[in-house]
Protein backbone atom coordinates (compact mmCIF):
# COMPACT_ATOMS: atom_id res chain seq x y z
CA UNK A 1 0.00 0.00 0.00
CA UNK A 2 1.62 3.24 -1.14
CA UNK A 3 -0.69 5.67 0.67
CA UNK A 4 -0.97 7.66 -2.54
CA UNK A 5 -4.33 9.26 -3.22
CA UNK A 6 -6.05 8.21 -6.44
CA UNK A 7 -6.39 10.64 -9.33
CA UNK A 8 -9.35 12.98 -9.04
CA UNK A 9 -12.13 12.58 -11.61
CA UNK A 10 -12.35 14.91 -14.60
CA UNK A 11 -15.58 16.26 -13.11
CA UNK A 12 -13.46 17.96 -10.41
CA UNK A 13 -12.13 20.34 -13.10
CA UNK A 14 -14.69 22.63 -14.77
CA UNK A 15 -12.39 23.87 -17.55
CA UNK A 16 -10.12 21.95 -19.93
CA UNK A 17 -7.74 22.91 -22.70
CA UNK A 18 -6.39 20.36 -25.16
CA UNK A 19 -2.67 20.91 -25.70
CA UNK A 20 -0.64 19.06 -28.31
CA UNK A 21 2.84 18.15 -27.15
CA UNK A 22 5.77 19.38 -29.20
CA UNK A 23 8.89 17.49 -30.19
CA UNK A 24 11.05 19.72 -27.99
CA UNK A 25 8.86 18.98 -24.92
CA UNK A 26 10.63 15.60 -24.69
CA UNK A 27 13.78 15.17 -22.66
CA UNK A 28 16.64 12.71 -23.12
CA UNK A 29 14.46 9.95 -21.62
CA UNK A 30 11.93 10.48 -24.46
CA UNK A 31 9.10 11.74 -22.29
CA UNK A 32 7.81 15.22 -21.50
CA UNK A 33 10.21 16.97 -19.15
CA UNK A 34 8.86 17.76 -15.68
CA UNK A 35 9.36 21.51 -16.11
CA UNK A 36 7.26 21.51 -19.30
CA UNK A 37 4.16 20.51 -17.32
CA UNK A 38 4.33 23.89 -15.61
CA UNK A 39 4.35 25.59 -19.01
CA UNK A 40 1.11 23.73 -19.74
CA UNK A 41 -0.34 25.11 -16.47
CA UNK A 42 0.50 28.68 -17.52
CA UNK A 43 -1.02 28.03 -20.95
CA UNK A 44 -4.37 26.80 -19.63
CA UNK A 45 -4.66 29.64 -17.09
CA UNK A 46 -3.82 32.42 -19.55
CA UNK A 47 -6.03 30.95 -22.28
CA UNK A 48 -8.93 30.86 -19.81
CA UNK A 49 -8.34 34.47 -18.73
CA UNK A 50 -8.12 35.70 -22.33
CA UNK A 51 -11.24 33.84 -23.47
CA UNK A 52 -13.22 35.18 -20.52
CA UNK A 53 -12.20 38.81 -20.99
CA UNK A 54 -10.06 39.05 -17.87
CA UNK A 55 -6.73 39.44 -19.70
CA UNK A 56 -5.77 41.46 -22.75
CA UNK A 57 -2.11 40.66 -23.41
CA UNK A 58 -1.76 43.64 -25.77
CA UNK A 59 -3.26 46.45 -23.64
CA UNK A 60 -4.03 45.35 -20.11
CA UNK A 61 -2.16 46.33 -16.97
CA UNK A 62 -3.68 43.20 -15.42
CA UNK A 63 -1.61 40.03 -15.48
CA UNK A 64 -2.57 36.45 -14.72
CA UNK A 65 -0.68 34.68 -11.94
CA UNK A 66 -0.61 31.03 -11.07
CA UNK A 67 -0.12 31.17 -7.31
CA UNK A 68 -0.30 27.46 -6.56
CA UNK A 69 -0.01 24.33 -8.64
CA UNK A 70 0.12 20.64 -8.02
CA UNK A 71 1.45 18.03 -10.36
CA UNK A 72 1.07 14.32 -9.66
CA UNK A 73 2.31 11.88 -12.25
CA UNK A 74 0.24 8.82 -13.10
CA UNK A 75 1.63 7.87 -16.49
CA UNK A 76 4.25 8.95 -18.98
CA UNK A 77 3.48 11.48 -21.69
CA UNK A 78 5.61 11.86 -24.80
CA UNK A 79 5.51 13.38 -28.27
CA UNK A 80 3.14 13.15 -30.06
CA UNK A 81 0.35 13.28 -27.50
CA UNK A 82 -2.72 15.32 -26.65
CA UNK A 83 -2.88 16.62 -23.09
CA UNK A 84 -6.14 17.75 -21.55
CA UNK A 85 -5.09 20.37 -19.04
CA UNK A 86 -7.72 20.88 -16.34
CA UNK A 87 -8.25 24.12 -14.45
CA UNK A 88 -10.12 24.88 -11.26
CA UNK A 89 -10.07 27.61 -8.67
Amino acid sequence: MSGRSPAEPRSAYPHFLEITTRWNDNDSYRHVNNAVYYQYFDTVVNQFLIENGALDVERSDVIGLVVETQCRFFSQVSFPSKIHAGLRV
